[in-house]
C-alpha cells in the first residue's frame, strides 16, 4: 500500500514543549492555591486550573498537529477542532477536583486518572479527526495501545505531582522538575499517538471544507495566544499568592494580638454560637477553647442576665439599631467553676454575605470593683467605726429630705456627744477611747434598724438620722440611747463609763434644710451639756436665739479688743487686821457703743469658747501692769495688782515670755505682780507644776482663785509654788446661814495655814462676815463691805497716804 511521507517543523515542535511545559508550571501554581481555599474561592481555582491545563494541553496537541506537515494539503474541521477542547477541559477539571480533596487516596487517583486519561486520548484523537487531506488514516496497533498506556500513566503522574507540590507557594527547582516531567509526559503521549498514525492516498477523503483551518502562522498565533493565557494566569497566581500571603501573615499577627491579650476576645455568629476564643478568654471563664467553640455564649452568662442577653441580640439583628454595639459596658459573667464577676466588654458587630457578627473584648474588674469599694470606703465611711461618715451621712439626710418633702413625712436627727470621753482618752489613752468608740457604736447600732443611719462625724460625736418618726418616737429612741450607754464598758481589762449628751431636731418644724437641722440638732445637744449632761433635750427657739447672741458677741469682743471698747477695774484687797490696802484685783469691762456696759458673765465664757480669752488676758496683764507703775510713779504706797490667769491662757507655751514682756515694758518690780488662777488648771498636774515654777523663778506671786469649787486632789497643793488662796465668794456669802458653808471655810483657813499659805476671803459684804473670818485669822478681804471695783483714779483718790506713810506689801 502506498503510504504518505511527512516532516515536522522542528520549531513547532520546540513551541509545543514550550507550551507544555509553562502549562505544567502554571498548573502546579494553581494547584498551591487549592491548598489555601475553601467554599466559592476553592471551586474557582479547580476552574481556573481546569481552563489553563486544559487549554495549555489543547494548545500544545495542536500546535504539535500543525507541526505535523504531510506532502499534501492538510486542513482542519473548526468544529472537530472545537469539539477536542472540550474532553480536555473536562479531564483537567477532574484532576483539579480531585486534588482538592485534603487527602486523596490511591483509588481515587488512579480512578481519576482514568477519566483523566480518556479525555486527553479523546482530545487527542477528536484533533486526528479533524484533519482533513486526500488521505486515510490507519493506526499500529502497538503504538495506539503505547499512546493509551502513556495517556493514563501521564494522568496518574499529572495529578500526582499537582497534589505533591501543593504545599509549594513559592518558586523552588522541585516545582520546575515537576512541570518538565508533566509536560514531557504529555508530550509523549501526543507523540507517540502521532507515530501509530499511517496515512494512505485516498482522493475520496475529504479536504479542504468551507469551515477549515490551516497554515504554521495560526500554530505559532495559538502558540503565542496560550502563553499570553499561561502568562496572566501565572501573574494572577502569584498576585494571589502574595495577598494571601500578607492575609495570612495578617492573620498570624492578628492571632498573636488576640492570644497574647489579657482580655477576653470571643467572637460568635448572629445565633451567638461561639467562633472564637482566645487564651485571655480561658483564663477569665476557665474554659478551654476546645469545650466552648460551637456552644452558645449562654455558657457564659448568669441565668438572672440570659433572658435579657438574648433580647438584646434579637433586638439589633432585627433593627440593626446598636446600643450597646461601640460601647464598653458592665456586665456580670459567668465562671465554668459557677462563680459570678463583674466585666467590662466593649461589643463590636459586622455583616459579610456569611451573615452578622459579634466581636466581645471583656476584661475582668474584679479587683477594680474591689478598688473602687476599698476608695468608698475610704471617702464614705469612718475608718474606726465603719459607720457612714459626714459625706455620707450628709448625701444620705438630702434623699431623706427630698422623699419627706415628696411624701409629706417627718424624720428627726439625734446629735449624740459622749460625756467625759476626753478624761477616757487622758486617763486610759487614746487606744482604749478607740476601743470605747467601736463597742458604743455597737450599742447604737442594736437600737436602730437598716432604715436608720448611724453616723460618726469626728471624735466622740454621732448622729443618728430616723426616718418616719415624730416626737414621741425620737424621744423613745433617745431614752433608748441613754439606758443602753449607762452600763459600764469592759474594754482591755478596764472598765470605763460615759454618758450621752443627746440633742434632738425634727424636720420640717425645725428646718427644711440640712445645714438647719444639723445645727439645731447640736444646739440642743450643747444646751444639755450645760444643764448637766446624760439627758436629752429637743430643739426649742431660745437656744438658736442664744447662740446668735454668743455669736455676736463674739464678733463684738474681736472688734472691741480693735476699737479700745476695754478697760480695767480694780477691787481693793484689805489686810483684815490692819484694815490697810495691800492690793488689787484687776478687773476686765467692756462698755460697748450700742449695748452699752456688757457682763463679764456674758463675755467671758464666749471669750473663752472662742479663745479670744487669750487676747484679752494678755491686754489686762499689760494695761495692769503699767497702771500699778503708774500708781506707784504717782505716789501711792507699793501693793500688788492681781490678774487672772485663763486655762486657755496658762496653756500657752510662751506665758512666761508674755509675762517678762509686760513686767518689762511696764518697769514694773514682779514682787508687785500676782497671777490668779483657777483650778481647772491643775487638772494638768504634772505640766502646771514646771509652768508655776518657772513663773514662781520670776519673783512674782501666784493663787489659787475660787478655791473648793473645782476638781482638784488637796495633794497637789504641797506641789504647787503658790502663795495664797482665795475662798470663793459662794462660801464667804454663806458662812452665817449654812453651818456647812461655815465649817468649810473654817477648813480651808486652817489648812492653808498648817501649809503656810496666805488666805483671802472673796465676797465679803456685811460685819458678821468680817466679824467671822478675823475671829478664824483669815489674812485678807475684799467685796463690797470695803468697796467695789473702781477706776484708776478712785483708786488713786482713796488710797494716797501722807509722804511718811507705808502700806504694807
Amino acid at each position: 500500500m502506498e503510504t504518505v511521507t511527512f516532516s515536522y517543523d522542528f520549531s513547532l515542535i520546540l513551541l509545543s514543549i514550550f507550551v507544555a511545559v509553562f502549562t505544567s508550571l502554571v498548573a502546579l501554581d494553581i494547584s498551591t492555591r487549592l491548598a489555601d481555599s475553601e467554599g466559592i474561592r476553592r471551586f474557582r481555582w479547580i476552574g481556573s486550573g481546569a481552563i489553563v491545563l486544559g487549554l495549555g494541553t489543547w494548545a500544545m496537541h495542536f500546535i504539535a498537529m500543525l507541526a505535523f506537515q504531510l506532502d499534501m494539503e492538510v486542513t482542519y474541521d473548526i468544529s472537530m477542532v472545537i469539539i477536542s477542547i472540550i474532553p480536555a477541559l473536562l479531564a483537567c477539571g477532574i484532576a483539579f477536583y480531585t486534588i482538592s480533596k485534603p487527602s486523596p487516596n490511591r483509588l481515587r487517583l488512579v480512578i481519576a486518572a482514568l477519566f483523566i486519561g480518556t479525555g486527553i486520548i479523546s482530545m487527542h484523537y477528536f484533533g486526528m479527526e479533524a484533519m482533513q487531506m486526500p488521505a486515510s488514516i490507519t493506526y499500529d496497533p502497538f503504538l495506539w495501545v503505547l499512546s493509551v498506556i502513556i495517556a493514563y500513566a501521564t494522568s496518574l503522574i499529572a495529578l500526582y505531582l499537582l497534589f505533591s507540590v501543593q504545599q509549594m507557594s513559592r518558586f523552588h527547582w522541585q516545582k520546575v522538575a515537576a512541570a518538565v516531567i508533566m509536560a514531557g509526559a504529555v508530550v509523549g503521549m501526543h507523540y507517540t499517538g502521532m507515530a501509530a498514525a499511517m496515512f494512505s492516498p485516498d482522493a475520496a477523503h475529504p479536504h479542504a471544507g468551507h469551515a477549515s483551518i490551516s497554515s504554521p502562522i495560526l500554530a505559532y498565533a495559538i502558540g503565542i495566544s496560550m502563553l499570553m493565557i499561561l502568562i496572566l494566569a501565572s501573574v494572577n497566581v502569584r498576585v494571589d499568592q502574595k495577598i494571601s500571603a500578607r492575609t495570612a501573615e495578617s492573620e498570624r499577627k492578628f492571632q498573636s494580638v488576640i492570644e497574647s491579650a489579657n482580655d477576653a476576645i470571643i467572637v460568635s455568629d448572629s445565633n451567638g454560637n461561639i467562633l472564637q476564643w482566645n487564651q485571655g478568654a480561658q483564663t477569665i471563664f476557665g474554659y478551654a477553647k476546645e469545650e466552648v467553640l460551637g456552644l452558645n455564649l449562654d455558657l457564659i452568662v448568669p441565668d438572672q442576665f440570659k433572658t435579657a442577653h438574648r433580647q438584646g441580640m434579637a433586638r439589633y439583628l432585627e433593627t440593626k439599631k446598636p446600643r450597646v454595639i461601640g460601647k464598653t459596658v458592665e456586665l456580670t459573667g459567668l465562671r465554668k467553676d459557677g462563680t459570678e464577676f463583674p466585666f467590662d466588654m466593649s461589643l463590636g458587630a459586622w455583616e459579610t454575605n456569611k451573615g452578622i457578627f459579634f466581636s466581645s473584648i471583656i476584661r475582668d474588674i474584679t479587683e477594680r470593683k474591689a478598688t473602687e469599694k476599698e476608695i468608698s470606703n475610704l471617702v464614705y465611711l469612718d475608718s474606726l467605726t465603719g459607720l457612714p461618715n459626714r459625706h455620707l451621712f450628709n448625701d444620705r439626710l438630702a434623699s431623706a429630705l427630698r422623699q419627706s418633702k415628696e411624701n409629706d413625712a417627718h424624720f428627726s436627727l439625734l446629735s449624740i456627744d459622749l460625756d467625759y470621753f476626753k478624761l477616757v482618752n487622758d486617763t486610759f489613752g487614746h487606744a482604749i477611747g478607740d476601743l470605747l468608740l467601736v463597742e458604743v457604736t455597737k450599742q447604737l447600732q442594736l437600737i436602730t434598724t437598716d432604715t436608720d443611719t448611724v453616723s460618726r462625724l469626728g471624735g466622740d460625736e454621732f448622729i443618728l438620722l430616723l426616718p418616719g418618726t415624730d416626737y414621741e418616737k425620737a424621744a423613745t429612741q433617745a431614752k433608748l440611747i441613754l439606758d443602753q450607754l449607762s452600763e459600764p464598758f469592759h474594754i482591755d481589762g478596764e472598765e470605763v463609763f460615759i454618758t450621752p449628751s443627746i440633742g434632738i431636731s425634727m424636720y420640717p418644724a425645725d428646718g427644711n434644710d440640712q445645714d438647719s437641722l444639723i445645727k439645731h440638732a447640736d444646739m440642743a445637744m450643747y444646751r444639755v451639756k450645760e444643764e448637766g449632761k446624760n439627758s436629752f433635750q429637743f430643739f426649742k427657739q431660745e437656744m438658736n436665739d442664744s447662740v446668735s447672741r454668743k455669736s455676736r458677741l463674739a464678733t463684738g469682743l474681736r472688734k472691741g479688743l480693735e476699737q479700745g471698747e476695754f478697760f480695767l477695774q480694780y477691787q481693793p484687797q484689805i489686810d483684815i487686821k490692819t484694815e490697810r490696802i495691800i492690793g488689787v484685783e484687776a478687773l476686765i469691762r467692756w462698755e460697748h457703743p450700742e449695748w452699752g456696759i456688757v457682763s463679764p458673765a456674758d463675755f467671758i465664757p464666749v471669750a473663752e469658747e472662742t479663745g479670744i480669752i487669750v487676747q484679752l488676758g494678755e491686754y489686762v496683764l499689760h494695761t495692769a501692769c503699767r497702771q500699778n507703775k503708774a500708781w506707784q510713779d504717782a505716789g501711792l504706797p507699793p501693793f500688788r495688782v492681781a490678774v487672772n490667769i485663763s486655762a486657755r491662757q496658762f496653756s500657752q507655751s510662751n506665758l512666761a515670755a508674755t509675762v517678762s514682756q509686760a513686767l518689762d515694758q511696764s518697769g514694773l518690780d514682779p514682787k508687785y505682780l500676782e497671777l490668779e488662777l483657777t483650778e481647772s488648771i491643775i487638772q494638768g498636774a504634772s505640766s502646771a507644776v514646771t509652768a508655776m515654777k518657772e513663773l514662781k523663778s520670776m519673783g512674782l506671786h501666784l493663787s489659787i482663785d475660787d478655791f473648793g469649787t473645782g476638781y482638784s486632789s488637796l495633794s497637789y497643793l504641797k506641789l504647787f509654788p503658790i502663795d495664797t488662796l482665795k475662798i470663793d465668794q459662794y462660801f464667804t456669802r454663806n458662812i452665817q446661814a449654812d453651818t456647812k458653808d461655815a465649817a468649810l471655810v473654817d477648813t480651808i483657813i486652817r489648812m492653808a495655814h498648817n501649809l503656810e499659805l496666805n488666805v483671802i476671803a472673796e465676797g465679803v459684804e456685811t460685819d458678821e462676815q468680817l466679824a467671822f473670818l478675823r475671829q478664824r485669822h483669815c489674812d485678807q478681804a475684799q467685796g463690797y463691805y470695803f468697796n467695789k471695783p473702781l477706776l484708776p483714779a478712785d483708786i488713786e483718790r482713796l488710797y494716797r497716804l501722807p509722804v511718811d506713810a507705808e502700806a504694807p506689801v
